[in-house]
C-alpha cells in the first residue's frame, strides 16, 4: 500500500490521504475546490467544479495514472440544481472516456463547497 501526496492539489484538511494505491488501484479522496495552497475558491459552481477536477487529476497523476484511467467516480453536490453545469465540465474533463458514475445530493460538504469527487482508476503498469 502507497499513501499519495503532491503539492498540486490541496493537503487532506483532515486525518486522511489525497489517494491510496493498492493492488495496482488507486483510491482518491474527495477533492473539493480548495487551491494547493488551501485557499477555497468563490461560490459558483463552474469554478468550483473545474477546481475539483483540476486537483483530481493531480492526484491522480501523482499516484501513476489520470482521468482517462478512472473505472468510477462519485459527485457529491450541494444541490441537484446543478447537475446540469457539473455534468457538462465533467464530460469535458474526460471526453469520450465514460467511467461507470454515481451522483447524489448532500445536506453539506467540508468548507461548503457546492462539489465534491473522488475516483477510483487502475495505475498505469
Amino acid at each position: 500500500m502507497k499513501f499519495v501526496q503532491t503539492n498540486k492539489a490541496p493537503s487532506a484538511i483532515g486525518p486522511y490521504s489525497q489517494a491510496v494505491v493498492a493492488n495496482g488501484m488507486v483510491f482518491t479522496s474527495g477533492q473539493i475546490a480548495l487551491t494547493p495552497e488551501g485557499i477555497m475558491l468563490e461560490n459558483d459552481v463552474t469554478i468550483q467544479t473545474k477546481q475539483v477536477l483540476k486537483n483530481l487529476s493531480a492526484v491522480l497523476e501523482e499516484a501513476g495514472s489520470s482521468l482517462g484511467d478512472v473505472l468510477k467516480t462519485t459527485i457529491f453536490l450541494d444541490s441537484m440544481d446543478d447537475f446540469a453545469v457539473v455534468n457538462e465540465i465533467y464530460a469535458e474533463a474526460f471526453g469520450t472516456h465514460k467511467p461507470a458514475r454515481s451522483t447524489v445530493a448532500v445536506k453539506t460538504l467540508p468548507k461548503n463547497a457546492l462539489v465534491e469527487i473522488d475516483a477510483v482508476a487502475l495505475v498505469r503498469a
